[in-house]
Formats: C-alpha cells, structure tokens, sequence
C-alpha cells in the first residue's frame, strides 16, 4: 500500500498543558512526492518525536512536488530535509532520518558527547 503526502499536513499539534519551561519544537519536513525515502524520513521522524517531544511538537510536510517553489524559503537542495523552526536557530538535516542519535543531536534534543565511553 503506498502512502500518499500531501502538501502542509501537519502532524501532532501542540497540547494545551504542554509544560512550562520545555520548548516546543515546530518541524518542516521537506519530501519530493511519495517516494519510500520521503515515507521513511516521516515514520522515522514520528517515532523520534513520540519517543522524544510528545505533545511538544508539530510537524508540516511540504511536498516539493506539487509546490517546488516553497524550496527557495529555507534553500533546500536534498530531499527529505528536516527544518526545524523553533526554537531558533534553524538548523536542518537532510536523509532518512534512519539514524536516530544524528536526528537527536540534530534537533539539539540530545547533547553531543564530548568523549566515546570507555566502559
């Protein structure tokens, strides 16, 4: 069965209580038609922020597909690509979003390690 993604659908958006103090986090993935790359980025992407952000996030799919011309705001050269908005500043990861600790220090969710453990 073949997912189809539309354009601006949003995913996921912010809760009421989200709590005071943790930052809310709003995502545009940008995917190129139906493809099993841009399937996997968003499954990929819905699991991290469920496991990660619940009720702390939004997530926009814009399909370049259908609106190409929506790929010159955040100078998008790859897809799929992940913006994320907020909380400033704007970073993007390009990909599958397949590896998760990437995505994590990505979104700047999980800190980098300054050294491997030796344990």
């Amino acid at each position: 069965m073949k997912k189809t993604v539309k354009t601006r659908k949003a995913v996921a958006p912010p809760k009421a209580d989200v709590s005071e103090g943790q930052p809310f986090y709003d995502l545009l993935l940008y995917v190129a038609g139906a493809t099993a790359k841009s399937s996997a980025a968003f499954d990929n992407l819905r699991r991290i922020c469920e496991e990660h952000l619940a009720g702390q996030y939004r997530v926009t799919v814009i399909n370049l597909a259908l609106e190409p011309q929506l790929a010159k705001g955040h100078q998008i050269l790859a897809v799929p690509t992940l913006v994320r908005k907020l909380p400033s500043p704007i970073r993007k990861i390009i990909g599958d979003l397949s590896n998760s600790e990437r995505v994590l220090i990505g979104l700047d969710i999980r800190p980098h390690s300054t050294q491997p453990s030796l344990s």
